[in-house]
């Protein structure tokens, strides 16, 4: 099964997508990942996409994380901010997997 990613490189040569393990992008050359968003729970079981690190909005309730994941990536996708538009103030959430936006 083939399996696609869609990387973006921008005028200055900066290559962005956002992070699947699609590839193995370190083969490439060297990352820097940056998370574009926080998919988290709510205490009723909902699930929001937070896209403030992006500029976005606060998206859901979606009633799987499943759902909440393609909500972010249409987003992300749609939206594609530029990798210095993304914010990188720590922000912990243990046990969570982000999705992310690489780019080297």
């Amino acid at each position: 099964m083939t399996k696609e990613m869609e990387l973006v490189v921008g005028s200055d040569g900066g290559v962005r997508c956002i992070y699947d393990e699609a590839l193995d992008l370190r083969e490439i050359g060297k990352l820097q990942i940056t998370r574009a968003s926080h998919v988290e729970p709510d205490r009723d079981g909902y699930w929001w996409a937070d896209m403030e690190p992006s500029g976005g909005p606060v998206l859901g309730p979606f009633s799987s994380r499943t759902e909440a994941l393609g909500a972010e990536r249409e987003w992300l996708t749609s939206n594609a901010p530029t990798a210095g538009s993304i914010r990188t103030a720590p922000r912990t959430h243990a046990g969570k997997r982000p999705n992310e936006m690489s780019r080297w």
